[in-house]
């Protein structure tokens, strides 16, 4: 992430013009949890730095993150999968 920040292309970032997701399936794998799953997202231009932590009791599906970086990419998507809608908290 780093060498893709510190390259640049017409002026951005490699890192504002990429998008880099890194997750498991499982939020507790001693018990097989798929509820607050760790996910790391980066570049595409968001607002970073943060850690977003929601409702563990209604958290947001991970699919809101999927339509979240496909309107960034300019696809016209309101769902994917069970979203919902977008993630709240990646505005830059």
């Amino acid at each position: 992430m780093t060498k893709l920040k510190q390259s640049k292309e017409q002026g951005d970032s490699l890192l504002d013009r990429t998008m880099i997701l890194f997750s498991s399936n499982l939020g507790n794998a001693a018990n097989h949890s798929t509820k607050n799953l760790p996910v790391l997202f980066a570049g595409g231009g968001f607002k970073h730095g943060q850690h977003l932590a929601f409702n563990a009791d209604d958290p947001p599906p991970l699919s809101n993150l999927f339509v979240t970086m496909l309107q960034r990419l300019g696809i016209e998507s309101e769902k994917f999968g069970s979203s919902t809608g977008t993630l709240t908290g990646l505005e830059a």
